[in-house]
């Protein structure tokens, strides 16, 4: 197993790794809207902060010598499932020619308030 991290996506906010590389596979932890250049939340309302989540997957994807194609599997936790139309859009922009595997569902909270978490499953099949 190897500890992936980038200074392009946000510290952990806790005892976790940004993402774990497994053989072919990676495996991303849940990001939130947090910038990682500032260590806070992004402002504004669940566009702001879908932009910023990608933007984090996307980083460390990229730190892992991955892109969006190699996505397998998402999960989408979302605050209030209302805003699915929103974060649909956004989310389907960063994946035009590839869709990976997804499941979306509301929760009661997230940390730090944030309106949504997204973990994915990466992988490099030969």
């Amino acid at each position: 197993m190897q500890r992936i991290y980038t200074e392009d996506a946000p510290k952990a906010i806790g005892p976790y790794s940004q993402a774990i590389k497994y053989e072919s596979f990676l495996f991303i932890s849940g990001q939130i809207a947090i910038n990682p250049k500032t260590g806070e939340m992004v402002s504004g309302g669940i566009k702001e902060q879908t932009q910023q989540v990608m933007e984090n997957i996307k980083a460390i994807l990229l730190a892992s010598d991955m892109d969006m194609d190699n996505v397998i599997k998402t999960t989408i936790y979302l605050k209030d499932l209302s805003d699915f139309e929103i974060v649909n859009k956004i989310y389907g922009e960063y994946f035009k020619n590839h869709k990976p595997a997804r499941a979306t569902v509301e929760v009661s909270n997230l940390p730090k308030g944030a309106l949504i978490e997204i973990e994915a499953i990466a992988g490099i099949i030969d």
